[in-house]
């Protein structure tokens, strides 16, 4: 069994270092397949980063009473952090809300001049809180809004965010209902595309299976380097894709990057590296043995 296996490897080898023809235009094919399958990887991380700061990005705030305590002001926060739906709250006091204001619009002498007139701090203390998702928004808000709670905390600005924080989780759904759409589709392609490549290698190599039927060979045997040709296009296309992929992310790294703040798409790249060369290889093995055993089931008649 090993020797029929070791042989069916050889003529595998062999048929693909033979037929030229055949396997570059499969292995062409693969290449291209591997990296629409690599950039769509790649995709699919920007928009999760992108997703990701866009929920980072959303809060509400609990804007807490001048007359409130102290000690009130630290029962609201350690109810607030035990709540399951909250992922981060911070405490910001009025001198440092001031300092904030005053940082952001170190540039506009009118609004300086105003709060020197004012002669006083305006703004007041507050809680800003992050949620473990934008639909627990109106849960922790309702939380917030208790009257119990109505001699801490003064206002509660989710009403004025709700309209905001939902057009974001409908764009934040949209993204990823697009990668989704793409993949499945760049995946279709694929498999029609190897498929073809697959059948016109096997349309071209029919004079040798029928030699090799008048032999007596077995139905694996006449199969098998048809399917170790697809294991080895797999392969060779994998490597040949991840030779490209490193000089593209390097260039296209700062172009991403002024699309989606913040995300290095080089350092993606070589962070997931191990993933994506067992993605590639998945696709790749699978794509060539999988569209090799239709075509064969269809065309090869054994």
């Amino acid at each position: 069994m090993l020797t029929g296996f070791k042989r069916i490897v050889r003529s595998g080898w062999e048929k693909f270092a033979r037929d030229k023809s055949s396997s570059g235009a499969a292995l062409f094919t693969m290449v291209i397949v591997l990296s629409v399958v690599a950039a769509l990887y790649c995709f699919q991380g920007a928009s999760s980063f992108f997703v990701s700061s866009l929920q980072e990005s959303v809060d509400i705030s609990a804007y807490i009473a001048d007359t409130a305590s102290s000690e009130d002001i630290e029962k609201l926060e350690a109810s607030v952090k035990a709540l399951p739906e909250v992922k981060q709250a911070e405490f910001i006091s009025k001198e440092e809300a001031l300092e904030r204001f005053v940082n952001d619009h170190k540039n506009d002498e009118v609004i300086l001049q105003s709060l020197e007139v004012l002669g006083q701090n305006p703004l007041s203390a507050s809680l800003n809180i992050k949620a473990r998702g934008s639909e627990h928004y109106p849960a922790i808000a309702e939380f917030l809004e208790d009257p119990s709670l109505s001699s801490v905390v003064s206002f509660v600005d989710y009403r004025d965010r709700a309209r905001i924080i939902e057009r974001l989780e409908k764009l934040a759904d949209g993204i990823r209902g697009a990668a989704l759409f793409f993949i499945v589709f760049a995946g279709l392609i694929g498999v029609l595309v190897a498929f073809n490549t697959t059948r016109l290698t096997i349309y071209s190599s029919r004079d040798e299976v029928e030699v090799m039927r008048l032999v007596g060979a077995g139905n694996w045997y006449i199969r098998g380097p048809f399917l170790m040709q697809g294991v080895v296009v797999g392969v060779f296309a994998t490597l040949i894709v991840l030779l490209f992929m490193f000089p593209a992310a390097m260039f296209l790294g700062v172009r991403v990057s002024s699309f989606v703040p913040g995300f290095d798409l080089f350092q993606f790249f070589a962070s997931n590296i191990v993933w994506i060369l067992l993605l590639q290889l998945g696709v790749g093995i699978g794509l060539g043995v999988f569209s090799a055993l239709i075509a064969i089931r269809k065309y090869l008649k054994v």
